[in-house]
C-alpha cells in the first residue's frame, strides 16, 4: 500500500526553522516552569551550534546527547543537525560501561550532558579517546581524564554557525538499540529516513498546529523523540516531562496544559488504570492517545476507552530500524482490537516464509518493510546489517527484514505473534508468548505479565508466566493455569506461574524478558 507524500522540506530541522521564522512567538516547549517560544528555542540551538563549531565539530561528526528530558535536549538535537553533524540520543539511565561502549563504537567527537550525571559520563569519557569536547549543563562536575575539554553549556553568543552543504542522504542520527540480546547496535538514519517517517506518522495521526502533545517518554527513545519532531513539523506544542514515575503529577500537568495528544506505552497506561478518582482531572481536551513499544491487551484497550471515551486510540507497531511500520485506524478497534493495523503511508509491508517467499493473506511469517523510512544499516556492523537488510524487487534497493513474526487475517490486517527468537517450542508445538500473555491479562487484577520458555527435559521448553498484580488482588498459580486451560489450547497453558513485585524493564519501558530468563 503506497501513499506518496509531498516533502516540502529536505532536512530534518527545516520544518522547525520555518515555524521559528514565521511564528516566532508561538510556544514550542513547556517544561516545568519554562515556556519556550519557537524563536527562543531557535536562538538556544544557534548559540550551541556555534559553540560546537568553534570546538571543531564538523559535518558527519557524531555528537552524543546524554541528558534528561528537557529544553536543552531538544536544543541539542537542533544544534547538532544545524552543523551537519549526527546526533546520538542516549538514555540518561545508561551505565558508564555501556555509555563508553557507544561513545567508542561511534567514535563520537562531542558529548552534550549535565553535571548530575557526571558519575557516569566522567569515567566513560575517560576511556573514549575520540571525544574531544564535553558540553556540560550545570555546575560541580569534575573534568574527565584524557584529552576531552569540558566547557559550560553556552547561554549567550553572537556567532552565527556556518551552514554546511548537508543533503538528505547524510546521516541525521544514530540511535542505539536497547541491547537486550547483546551489545547495542547503532541504527543509522538519514535525514530522508527521518523526514519520511515523521511525515507519514504525523499525516495518518492527523496532527494539527493547535495540538498540545504530552511527552513523558524518554527523548532518547525514538517514540519520545518523534513527538518533538512531529510537533515541529506541524507547529504544535510539546509538554515535556522527565518521566511518568508519578502519574498523578502527569495528569495534573495534562489538565493544566489542556493536552490534546497523549502518547504512551503499556506500562504507563497500566499505571493510570489502578488510580482512583481519575474523574477529578479535567482531561476534556484530550482527543488522541497512541500506543507502541508493546501491544496493549484487549483488557487494557477496553479500560482505556472507558476512562477516556472522548479520545481516539491508535494502536501501532514500529522498529528503531524504520521508526514506524503500521497503525490501526481507530474505527477498526472494535472489530479487530488485537491488530496493529496495516502499513503506514509511503511504505509497503508483507509477510514471507523461511525461504523468503511472499505469503498470501491468512498466513504467518516474518514481516518485511519497504520504504524510504528504512535505515541505512547498523553503524560499522556489516554482518548484522546483512541479516536485516536484503535486496528488494528494484535493483539496488534494500528491504528491512524485521525479525518479527506476524499473522494476517483474510483482509490483510497485521497481528503480532512474537519475536522470531522468542517463539516457545513446547511439546513439539510452537507457542506465541503474546497469545498466552493476552489470555492471562483477561484475569481481573493482573497488572503486567511476561511469558517465556524455560528448559524442560520432557517438554523441550516449558511455559512460565511472571505476573504482577494490582494492589489488593490475590491469585494463585493454580487459578492462572486453570484460566489459561479454559481459554487456550492445552499445550499453551503455563506449567509455572511466578508472582513478582515488578518486571524488569528496558530504558524505554518495555518488559525485558532476558532479565527473567
Amino acid at each position: 500500500m503506497s501513499h506518496p507524500l509531498n516533502l516540502s522540506s529536505v532536512l530534518l530541522h527545516h520544518d522547525f526553522d520555518r515555524w521559528a521564522r514565521e511564528h516566532p512567538a508561538r510556544t514550542a516547549l513547556v517544561c516545568g516552569e519554562e515556556r519556550v517560544p519557537y524563536a527562543d528555542l531557535a536562538r538556544r540551538a544557534r548559540v550551541l551550534a556555534a559553540a560546537l563549531q568553534a570546538r571543531g565539530v564538523r559535518r558527519g561528526d557524531r555528537v552524543a546527547i546524554f541528558l534528561e528530558n528537557g529544553v536543552e535536549f531538544v536544543a541539542g538535537v537542533i544544534a547538532v543537525l544545524r552543523v551537519g553533524a549526527v546526533f546520538m540520543p542516549i538514555n540518561p539511565t545508561t551505565k558508564d560501561d555501556k555509555l563508553a561502549y557507544m561513545l567508542n563504537d561511534a567514535r563520537a567527537s562531542a558529548l552534550l550532558t549535565e553535571a548530575p550525571l557526571a558519575s557516569v559520563w566522567v569515567p566513560a569519557v575517560g576511556t573514549s579517546p575520540s571525544v574531544h569536547t564535553v558540553v556540560v549543563l550545570g555546575e560541580g562536575a569534575a573534568a574527565p581524564a584524557g584529552a576531552a575539554t569540558m566547557i559550560p553549556w553556552p547561554a549567550e553568543g553572537d556567532a552565527e554557525p556556518e551552514v554546511p552543504p548537508t543533503i538528505d542522504q547524510d546521516l541525521a542520527a544514530i540511535i542505539y538499540t536497547s541491547g537486550s540480546t547483546g551489545f547495542p547496535k547503532g541504527v543509522m538514519l538519514t535525514h530522508l529516513n527521518m523526514v519520511s517517517a515523521c511525515r507519514s506518522v504525523s499525516t495518518y495521526l492527523g496532527l494539527r498546529d493547535d495540538d498540545v502533545i504530552f511527552c513523558a517518554l524518554p527523548l532518547s527513545f525514538d517514540y519520545g523523540l518523534y513527538q518533538v519532531l512531529m510537533a515541529f513539523r506541524v507547529g504544535a506544542r510539546v509538554v515535556l516531562e522527565r518521566n511518568f514515575t508519578f502519574p498523578v503529577k502527569g495528569l495534573e500537568v495534562m489538565a493544566a496544559e489542556r493536552v490534546t495528544v497523549f502518547p504512551g506505552v503499556p506500562t504507563m497506561f497500566s499505571m493510570l488504570m489502578v488510580l482512583r478518582n481519575l474523574d477529578r482531572f479535567d482531561l476534556g481536551a484530550l482527543r488522541m492517545m497512541t500506543n507502541t513499544a508493546a501491544a496493549l491487551s484487549e483488557q487494557h484497550i477496553r479500560q482505556l476507552r472507558a476512562i477516556f471515551p472522548q479520545a481516539t486510540l491508535f494502536s501501532m507497531y514500529g522498529l528503531t530500524e524504520c521508526k514506524r511500520v503500521s497503525y490501526l485506524p481507530p474505527d477498526q478497534l472494535d472489530k479487530r482490537p488485537t491488530s496493529v493495523g496495516r502499513g503506514m503511508p509511503n511504505e509497503e509491508v508483507w509477510l514471507v516464509d523461511d525461504d523468503g517467499n511472499r505469503l498470501p493473506n491468512g498466513s504467518t511469517g516474518e514481516l518485511v518493510i519497504r520504504g524510504s523510512n528504512v535505515m541505512r544499516g547498523y553503524w560499522e556492523k556489516p554482518e548484522e546489517t546483512a541479516k536485516r537488510l536484503r535486496p528488494g524487487p528494484i535493483a539496488g534497493e534494500m528491504l528491512l527484514y524485521s525479525g518479527d513474526l506476524f499473522r494476517t487475517d483474510e483482509e490483510g490486517w497485521l497481528y503480532f505473534v512474537s519475536r522470531r527468537d522468542d517463539i516457545i517450542k513446547s511439546r513439539g508445538e510452537k507457542v506465541s508468548p503474546r497469545e498466552v500473555e493476552n489470555a492471562i491479562h483477561g484475569l481481573a487484577g493482573v497488572y503486567e505479565v511476561a511469558v517465556i520458555g524455560v528448559p524442560d527435559e520432557v517438554l523441550g521448553q516449558a511455559i512460565k508466566a511472571f505476573v504482577t498484580l494490582t494492589p489488593g488482588t490475590q491469585l494463585t498459580e493454580r487459578e492462572v493455569i486453570r484460566h489459561c486451560l479454559a481459554h487456550l489450547e492445552s499445550f499453551m497453558a503455563p506449567k509455572y506461574v511466578e508472582f513478582v513485585d515488578a518486571l524488569p524493564k528496558t530504558g524505554t519501558g518495555k518488559i525485558k524478558k532476558t532479565g527473567l530468563a
